[in-house]
């Protein structure tokens, strides 16, 4: 082997990239779970309080999550410009990009709220009607409060977790989720003088808890020097076109990435419907802990794309290729022990869900699926957040539109709902077309992922 090859995988060299990798990833996964326990929270209270409200509580998010994924996505992008920057030394220049990413966000969270309050006529096109319709119109109307918040809050996360600071997501999701079971509490069951609300006073919970979160968020970087070395606060700038536009260069793609894998999954949902609603349960508690299972290849392509950054910005190409090893190795390890799960305990993991044996039986078999899946879930999320990076989105978001909507998703109805290829599958034919997008969409994202390393990197302007 080279020398330089050789010291570039050194097992010294590698356990040093692992404990950078375990320091980024760790806190970041904390984050994510505390972000799902907060949605778990709104369910299971809504759900107690009546069935009703629980049902406008998901259809009122069904209509919110689209929205408030683009939107996020789109602002991510701040996280590799920074990283970069950080990566080459130029730190004064973070601090007047990040006020940018700031405006954006500001910008974008407020037209997403005039967005969903314009949505009213929707609940009628779908023949939602009351109590559902009334309760999810007003959740979604308080929700909606919530999306500045969320805009500007994954700013200021992708400004620190671009600097590889990324414990205060943990504090301040923490802080959203203590403050939100109690705020759940009151509104939903009307205490201290507040009204009674049912499932609409989740909205105003998770409006309150999101801000509360941001303002502690924004406290915390005000108060700490090292966010004060990136020129952040020595002046103000006004929006500038050029900025904001580059921003969207990057982020737009990966916004309609996220946008494109999660309306996949929603789909299949909704072409399940017919087939019976035994069959749809199964697929929802497998997809649910399936989704469990997604954060922890999210944790890692997300500390790929710090790490990625960094050595781009510091123009250290060895330093590349031993985040994206570790990465991908963290991806095939995590990714096995998720896949021995399901396939050990079907019936354990279904049973945390239902007693309806029907049900049982036909998860158990869902969840070889899922099991197979894992890999490939995997390794296109390492993938990706390695190209992130490079902030290399556009052709990413070309081949993943491949992947699910060209193949994936057609192949499931064909298999799921026809019989031209195969007699009729049901679920299982819609999770084999899951899986084949998947796969898809890692080998075409590795593909790139291996032609973006043999090029000259680029450098932060």
């Amino acid at each position: 082997m080279p020398q330089s090859m050789s010291h570039t995988y050194s097992l010294a060299a590698m356990a040093q990239e692992l404990r950078q990798f375990l320091r980024l990833g760790t806190p970041i996964l904390i984050a994510e779970v505390l972000h799902m326990s907060a949605s778990f929270v709104d369910t299971v209270m809504a759900g107690r309080y009546s069935s009703a409200d629980l049902a406008a509580v998901a259809v009122g998010s069904s209509m919110l999550f689209p929205v408030l994924i683009l939107m996020m996505g789109v602002i991510m992008a701040t996280t590799p410009t920074v990283a970069q920057y950080f990566g080459a030394k130029k730190i004064t220049l973070i601090g007047p990009f990040v006020q940018q990413s700031l405006w954006l966000a500001a910008i974008l969270g407020s037209l997403a709220v005039g967005l969903l309050y314009a949505l009213d006529p929707l609940f009628d096109w779908l023949d939602i009607q009351d109590p559902i319709k009334g309760i999810g119109l007003e959740y979604l109307h308080a929700a909606a409060l919530s999306l500045p918040a969320v805009a500007i809050m994954q700013s200021l996360r992708s400004f620190s977790e671009g600097l590889g600071i990324t414990k205060p997501m943990v504090y301040f999701s923490f802080l959203g989720l203590l403050i939100n079971i109690p705020m759940n509490y009151i509104f939903i069951y009307g205490k201290f003088g507040v009204p009674e609300m049912g499932g609409v006073g989740c909205g105003w919970a998770t409006a309150l808890s999101m801000w509360a979160s941001v303002i502690g968020m924004a406290t915390y970087v005000y108060a700490k020097p090292i966010y004060h070395q990136c020129a952040m606060f020595t002046q103000f700038d006004w929006p500038q076109l050029k900025t904001q536009m580059s921003i969207l260069k990057v982020g737009l793609p990966i916004g309609f990435s996220i946008f494109i894998e999660a309306t996949m999954f929603a789909i299949v949902a909704l072409l399940l419907a017919p087939l019976g609603a035994d069959i749809v349960a199964a697929h929802q508690l497998v997809l649910n802990f399936a989704s469990i299972c997604f954060i922890l290849p999210l944790s890692i392509g997300m500390a790929l794309t710090i790490r990625v950054g960094h050595g781009i910005g510091g123009n250290l190409p060895n330093q590349v290729k031993r985040s994206v090893l570790i990465g991908f190795s963290l991806a095939l390890g995590l990714s096995s022990l998720t896949c021995l799960v399901m396939l050990i305990l079907p019936i354990t993991l279904a049973s945390i869900y239902t007693t309806e044996p029907l049900v049982l039986d036909i998860a158990a078999s869902l969840f070889i699926f899922a099991a197979l899946f894992q890999f490939s879930d995997a390794f296109q999320i390492a993938a990706n957040g390695a190209l992130r990076g490079f902030k290399d989105t556009a052709k990413p978001l070309l081949l993943i539109f491949i992947s699910y909507w060209i193949i994936g998703l057609p192949l499931g109805y064909l298999l799921g709902m026809t019989d031209l290829i195969y007699p009729i599958m049901g679920a299982a034919g819609f999770w084999i077309g899951i899986i084949s997008g998947l796969s898809m969409a890692a080998v075409l994202l590795c593909l790139r992922l291996w032609r973006v390393l043999r090029k000259p990197f680029p450098q932060p302007h």
